[in-house]
């Protein structure tokens, strides 16, 4: 059985990605829990990830760790995760290596929790650049493949790429061209990204880095999670 190593629930987006995909087309996988930084070693973290970071995908002996990585392994496996269309499929594979190397405003600025609702003080010019981009590469996705999903009818890893954004979108007021926005909400309302949420909530850790960013960019304006 696969296992997947994965951080909290609430900050990480990068875990996200490969749980939703694995989640969506029933690809089999006991979950396993991370942490933070400060509960393991590094000698600890060793055991099952080569970078003393998460999401780690294992299988057996072997250990495949970053998500764009994890996504291609299941790939050899499980024809799925890419679209079966050949011009569908490239497109997909760009634009969740887009995701992976940039949006680094949206990522830096509007980082991932998922129990809170922020306005923030300002969105910087890098930030809304990042935005308008997203805008115009979910609308080009699926006004070229037709949708429901961005490259076409099925769920594959290109919108595992973008489900942390739905969550960012949520938590930061941010908002998309109509036909963005509705994909957004298609996103939040699938049963896997509505688990990973309700499992989010339910959190009590904190990580203080990132705790302290969220008040560095904005006012926040309600807090969901147990407390």
């Amino acid at each position: 059985m696969l296992e997947l190593y994965i951080a909290n629930k609430n900050y990480s987006s990068w875990s996200l990605r490969p749980w939703v995909l694995m989640k969506v087309l029933g690809i089999p996988f006991v979950e396993k829990m991370n942490f933070f930084a400060g509960e393991k070693t590094p000698s600890q973290f060793s055991l099952f990830s080569p970078t003393g970071q998460v999401p780690v995908l294992v299988d057996g002996h072997q250990s495949i760790w970053d998500s764009l990585a994890i996504v291609e392994f299941l790939a050899e496996r499980h024809d799925r995760v890419w679209p079966r269309d050949p011009v569908a499929r490239a497109w997909g594979r760009s634009a969740a290596a887009e995701m992976h190397a940039g949006f680094r405003a949206l990522r830096n600025d509007c980082s991932m929790n998922i129990g809170v609702r922020i306005a923030l003080h300002q969105k910087s010019g890098p930030l809304l650049s990042d935005l308008e981009r997203l805008d115009q590469l979910w609308q080009d996705g699926l006004s070229r493949f037709q949708g429901p999903w961005l490259a076409g009818e099925n769920f594959t890893a290109v919108d595992a790429f973008y489900a942390p954004v739905a969550f960012r979108l949520q938590t930061y007021g941010l908002e998309l061209s109509p036909t963005s926005q509705a994909h957004a909400n298609r996103l939040l309302a699938l049963p896997a990204l509505q688990e990973w949420q309700a499992q989010a909530l339910l959190e009590v850790q904190r990580d203080e880095p990132h705790e302290a960013e969220m008040r560095l960019v904005g006012t926040i304006l309600e807090d969901k999670r147990r407390s």
